[in-house]
């Protein structure tokens, strides 16, 4: 509990002493009034001025002046007690309000807790703590065991086990080693590391990713929005109905102008606006909140209330549903040799290339391939390759190349990026490679569709038999193949009919205009990508395509607790409402339409923050 919040708390039990003092003291008139303004003054002061600045300022019609115009009616009326009681209990619900949303406050910023509070350098043979800012581009830092990384970097030197869990959501350690790049943001949980800094505190992930949660609440939903405009017609209109209600009945109707004045000021306590108006953006904010905790940033309310309502979910192929990078899958010879012998040929063939292809090939090699070896290398564009290795010509390619040299090339079922190998006009064998699937696709997928999303499309600019492919394998709807960045946005548009929200899900990297163009675009993979965090609405800080249904599933709870608020609190307060209106409600009643409600729809809202895998 703040300072703040102590003080307020000695009021309201000071004032409620005072209160019971003053209820059974035997004073009358004059004498009485003046027991019970003590605990009023005491209680309500801070409520009073700010009404009369709000007044000042031409913002008379908030839930202040709505109450200090109740109260001090009250006090006129001669309902001292009540008055009062009114503005306590107000006060505990005020109280109550910020304890709220301080805890949801304090579990984002704890979950968020990434900011690094130094960055250890080496001078003159000892380490010394400096501030992350401080810190150039090329300067070497040194990470201890326990610290979190304060920039981004490549590490130098040293190995170690990282806990990302505050950036991606995830438990399990990432090994690093030299070469590896590291994000800040990230704790060392073993070794000692040096990194070499890549980035500048203020562009490095972890500034990114606090700035996109500290102005998250920026960007408003379309629910919040109503909600404001809502208060601003509801508020003058509740007190024009107020000020008809103690007019009117009296002078036409012959009504007593105390009964029917206390009517309308209970009329004024029952009307106010707080619970919604506190419980709608406290709803948002803890769904932003609970999704941060998973590892999925969402960078405002607006974008939550899309993702609540997306019935067509759009993947990029390579790099979502795919590791997008190519590995051996199979090896086929077909001559005396073996399959490593095979693959040991292949890979000399390409052991100067640095295509993927190549570089796949190499990665299969069980064993180190001597260059000096190889030489004579020709490569034959969109064939293949040629080479001299072990004094044979080897050739490595596709079915064209194989046509070159006059070799029927047999044909393979296996879906990928076939690779024939023949040495000195011989026909050896084909190596087969493709982009392997990762492993939680075909979950994800299926946890999409078991949350109601309709369709599921994959794009892709590979060949149609491997688009086709992999959407077998997954139980994704549409596949759409050989598409180049700018067809995507079409086809995406094509797909947008208006039924529902669709969100295109991608790397980030190449995919920024169909990211931008979607309802809303989710990144995925973006640990340490700047184009993802800034191209995307939704960023997923691993490349986990599960966290997809996660943040969907956030998404429609946190729209429910929204709705769930937004009827109660309007039907509470229509009901008591009328009955205030009638003279069956007094200003307890009133009491508990007003702060009542506030405090159990802000109760409701911070089930938002509390997310299960």
């Amino acid at each position: 509990m703040t300072k703040k919040q102590k003080r307020t708390l000695i009021r309201i039990l000071v004032s409620l002493a005072l209160l019971i003092v003053a209820a059974l003291l035997p004073l009358q008139g004059w004498a009485r009034l003046a027991v019970f303004l003590v605990p009023y003054a005491l209680i309500g002061w801070d409520v009073l001025w700010e009404a009369v600045t709000s007044l000042l300022r031409g913002q008379m019609l908030d839930e202040n002046f709505l109450m200090g115009i109740a109260t001090v009616g009250a006090l006129f009326v001669g309902e001292y007690a009540e008055a009062v009681a009114v503005m306590l209990f107000y006060q505990v619900g005020e109280l109550f309000q910020s304890y709220a949303v301080g805890k949801s406050r304090k579990s984002i910023a704890a979950l968020m807790d990434i900011r690094p509070d130094y960055a250890n350098m080496e001078r003159d043979g000892e380490l010394i703590q400096v501030d992350p800012d401080e810190v150039q581009v090329g300067d070497e830092i040194v990470v201890k065991a326990g610290e979190k990384v304060p920039l981004d970097g490549v590490i130098v030197a040293g190995r170690s086990a990282l806990n990302t869990v505050a950036l991606t959501g995830e438990t399990l350690p990432r090994d690093v080693g030299v070469g590896d790049e590291i994000a800040s943001g990230c704790v060392n949980t073993s070794g000692l590391l040096r990194v070499r800094v890549t980035k500048r505190f203020g562009e490095s992930t972890v500034a990114k990713i606090l700035d996109l949660v500290e102005n998250a609440s920026s960007k408003k939903a379309q629910t919040e929005n109503f909600i404001t405009r809502f208060a601003r017609v509801y508020t003058p209109a509740v007190v024009g109905a107020a000020v008809l209600l103690a007019v009117v009945p009296p002078l036409f109707f012959h009504g007593q102008w105390s009964d029917w004045g206390y009517r309308a000021l209970t009329f004024l306590v029952i009307s106010c606006p707080c619970a919604l108006v506190i419980s709608v953006p406290l709803s948002f904010f803890g769904g932003i909140g609970g999704a941060s905790k998973k590892g999925v940033l969402v960078k405002g309310s607006n974008y939550l209330e899309s993702l609540a309502s997306c019935d067509t979910v759009v993947f990029d192929k390579t790099g979502t549903l795919t590791e997008g990078a190519f590995r051996v899958t199979a090896v086929h010879p077909e001559a005396d040799i073996g399959e490593k012998e095979l693959t040991r040929l292949a890979a000399a063939a390409e052991s100067w290339s640095d295509h993927p292809i190549a570089q796949s090939l190499r990665s299969a090699c069980s064993e180190p391939i001597d260059r000096a070896q190889v030489s004579g290398v020709e490569e034959i564009a969109g064939e293949g390759v040629k080479a001299d290795f072990e004094g044979e010509t080897v050739w490595a390619g596709n079915d064209k190349l194989m046509a070159r040299i006059d070799i029927a090339a047999p044909t393979c079922p296996s879906i990928g990026t076939i690779v024939h190998v023949a040495r000195k006009g011989r026909y050896l064998g084909h190596i087969v490679i493709s982009d392997v699937i990762k492993k939680d696709a075909k979950r994800a997928v299926d946890a999409l569709k078991g949350a109601g999303v309709r369709r599921t499309v994959m794009l892709t600019g590979d060949r149609s038999e491997v688009a086709n492919s992999v959407a077998q394998q997954l139980g994704i709807d549409q596949a759409r193949a050989e598409l180049m960045p700018g067809d995507k946005v079409t086809v995406v548009e094509a797909l947008m009919d208006g039924r529902g929200k669709l969100a295109f899900v991608g790397d980030g990297i190449n995919d920024a205009p169909v990211l931008a163009r979607a309802d809303i675009g989710i990144a995925m993979g973006a640990l340490g990508s700047d184009a993802a965090i800034e191209a995307a609405d939704v960023v997923l800080m691993d490349d986990n395509p599960l966290k997809i249904a996660t943040a969907m599933r956030i998404a429609r709870k946190t729209k429910r607790i929204v709705m769930q608020n937004i009827v109660f609190a309007l039907g509470v307060k229509a009901a008591v409402l009328v009955l205030g209106a009638t003279g069956h409600a007094n200003m307890w009643l009133a009491v508990f339409a007003d702060v009542g409600v506030a405090v159990l729809a802000i109760l409701n809202a911070m089930r938002a923050l509390r997310v299960s895998d």
